[in-house]
Order: C-alpha cells, then structure tokens, then sequence
C-alpha cells in the first residue's frame, strides 16, 4: 500500500501543480498560438483513458455491467448539472455588471472571462481546488486498481488541465502583469488534487469493492469533458492543414496516454 500511496501522490502532484507550471510555461513561450492544439491533445488523452484503460478494468470486476453502464450514465447526467450550475452561477454572479456579455460564459473558460477583479479571482481558485480534489480522488482509484492505469488517469487530467489553466491564467494576471502571484495562487489550487488523491486513497483502502464504481465516474468525468467541453471548441470552419492538425493532435493524445501505460507495465 505504500508504494500505491506514494505513486498516488506523484501521480497528482505532476497532474495537479505540473498543469500548471507547463500551463505558465507555455502561455509565455507560445502566447496561446498553439492553444487548439492543446485542446485536441488534451481531448485525445481523456478519451483513450476512459475507453482504453479505465472502462475496461472496471468491467472486468464481477459487477454485473448493467450496474456499471447506469454508473456511467449518472456520471455524464451528473456532470451534465454540475456544468448547468457552474454557468448559472458565472451568468447571476456578473450579471448585473455585465449584462451585454450575458451569453459569453458558454465558451471553455466556463465564464472565466467575467471574473475580473479580487473576488472573480478567488471564485476562479476556488472553482479550481474543488475540480482538483475530484480528480485527485479519482486518480486514486485508478492507482488503487493498477500503476499503470493511474499513470494514464495522471497523464489525461495532466493533458486537459493545460489548456484550462491558461485561459485560469489570463484571468489571475490581469493581462500576464502579476504573472508570479498568478502561478502561485495556481499551483495552490493545483496542489488540492494531492489532497484528494491521499484522501481517497484511505477512503478507499478497504473497501475496494468501490474500485470498479469510481473508475467509471472518472470515465463518466473524462467522456463529459472531451465531448462537451473540449471537442465543440474545435468544430470550426478550418483549412485542409488545419484540420489536418487537430485530427493528429487528437492521435497524439490517444499516442501519449497510451506509452504512458505502457512505460508502467515495463517498470
């Protein structure tokens, strides 16, 4: 159990505060002119996670699929909501200031966009930390379940936590002008998933009969995310080249998460 604990907190540590260092790195490097090609890196990965690795040992447990395909639909469902109330608080929080960007809060930022000022930075952080804790949970199930199954789960919330922490960023800096602060209060929101993944992990030391459950709510949470939130971003009128490139980013995501278990089957 220990050495699973410990990769637990690897695992989240680089998903966690590794998005975001990487996330600081690139938005200054690339300025956001590769941003798209993020987002089809990142949907690549959450995909070939849930359907790859996740889905499959979950269904290899001796509960009866029927239970574990309605798991899977009241995950989406429920992810589905969480979604709705995320942006119905962005919409009434900034209402009233900003009534002629009423529908602005539809796009990846979830409305991040409108939290300008100290306490739009702090409902940012804290909208942050509680994502974060859930992944963390998350990826402490699949450590649980297998090493390199949690390698994956890492690499997928690593993957699709990128390109969210750099629009996070643009928000937190006010324009890249308080970049170190910005980072810093990141990386403590990042630092949550920790917290969930060492907490899960003793919540779910000794009742492993949950196992199958919670890596279908974390393929519930990877599906939901790359098919509503990442993938409609990249449905766009593009040239031949452009297309070209998302769908091979797409490939490289599926390519990344895919050697990240294979390098832990051969440790």
């Amino acid at each position: 159990m220990g050495m699973t604990l410990w990769a637990t907190v690897a695992g989240t540590l680089c998903a966690g505060v590794g998005s975001v260092l990487l996330a600081a790195l690139l938005a200054r490097a690339l300025l956001g002119r590769f941003t798209q090609h993020l987002l089809s890196l990142a949907a690549g990965a959450l995909l070939a996670t849930a359907f790859m690795h996740l889905l499959p040992e979950a269904f290899e447990s001796d509960i009866a699929p029927q239970a574990l395909f309605t798991t899977l639909l009241i995950g989406l469902v429920f992810f589905f909501l969480l979604d709705k109330a995320e942006l119905w608080h962005h919409g009434h929080e900034h209402h009233h200031d900003e009534a002629q960007h009423d529908h602005q809060h539809h796009n990846h930022e979830h409305g991040h966009q409108h939290a300008e000022g100290f306490a739009g930075s702090w409902a940012v952080l804290a909208g942050d930390s509680v994502h974060a804790f859930g992944d963390g949970i998350l990826v402490a199930a699949a450590f649980m379940t297998d090493i390199s199954l949690g390698a994956a789960a890492s690499v997928a919330v690593l993957a699709h936590e990128i390109p969210h922490h750099m629009g996070d960023l643009a928000v937190l800096q006010g324009g890249f002008n308080q970049g170190r602060h910005a980072v810093f209060k990141l990386c403590m929101a990042g630092g949550v998933t920790v917290l969930g993944g060492v907490l899960g992990h003793f919540l779910i030391e000794g009742h492993e009969a949950w196992l199958p459950f919670m890596l279908v709510v974390a393929s519930s949470s990877y599906v939901y995310v790359a098919l509503a939130d990442l993938i409609p971003q990249l449905q766009k009128r593009l040239s031949s080249t452009a297309t070209a490139h998302q769908v091979l980013w797409l490939f490289a995501g599926i390519a990344l998460v895919t050697a990240a278990t294979e390098m832990m089957h051969l440790h």
